[in-house]
């Protein structure tokens, strides 16, 4: 019999992070995955936002992220851009 590593049998025990989220154009409710979402970091507050499309209408949704919402973000595994500004 094979034995399971802890970190194995630690993953597969957790289920898939899911965030609530609404449309603001058809204002449907829905939960994503993390992969559904996108992060970017950017030097400002107007320039840190997350997105996704929603999947009742399909519009393309951007919304700002605040500190907390960033750290919720990326410790659910959602893909983070950093967004770097010329000088």
């Amino acid at each position: 019999m094979r034995e399971m590593s802890v970190m194995h049998s630690f993953a597969a025990t957790m289920a898939p992070v899911l965030f609530k989220a609404a449309c603001p154009d058809c204002r449907s409710r829905f939960e994503l995955s993390a992969s559904a979402l996108r992060l970017a970091i950017g030097a400002s507050r107007r320039t840190t936002f997350y997105s996704f499309t929603c999947p009742e209408c399909g519009s393309s949704v951007r919304k700002p992220a605040g500190e907390r919402i960033v750290e919720l973000l990326t410790g659910g595994g959602v893909r983070t851009l950093r967004l770097h500004t010329t000088v």
